[in-house]
């Protein structure tokens, strides 16, 4: 009973902020596919090639945090929009972290692309 309690109280700590914790995994790999109007298998094989690492639970199953789902959004959009494959999509998100790291801007044409928060 005191873990249902402790449980709700969470709950409600997390509604007091107005957000959900990024890292906390809470997404499967339909809802994940539905958001970001992406096949499954693509997110499978994102995880294949190491580009994301969803959470499991007890049983196995995937679960995304939403930092995942930043993750994912900043690849489809290097992908769809700029057109650049897998292996320039890791090397322009490592570029992009490391020159926010050191303070610098953005090239022109990646302005809208943040990877603030996302773990590269």
């Amino acid at each position: 009973m005191k873990t249902k309690q402790r449980e709700v109280e969470d709950v409600a700590t997390a509604s007091d902020a107005g957000h959900i914790h990024l890292d906390k995994p809470i997404y499967t790999l339909s809802v994940a596919s539905e958001i970001l109007e992406t096949h499954p298998r693509t997110l499978m094989m994102y995880e294949h090639l190491n580009m994301i690492k969803p959470k499991r639970t007890v049983t196995n199953r995937r679960r995304y945090s939403q930092r995942d789902l930043m993750k994912l959004q900043a690849i489809q959009t290097l992908t769809r929009k700029h057109g650049v494959n897998l292996a320039g999509v890791r090397y322009i998100l490592a570029l992009m972290k490391t020159l926010q790291k050191a303070g610098m801007e953005a090239p022109e044409g990646l302005r809208d692309l943040d990877v603030t928060l996302l773990d590269v």
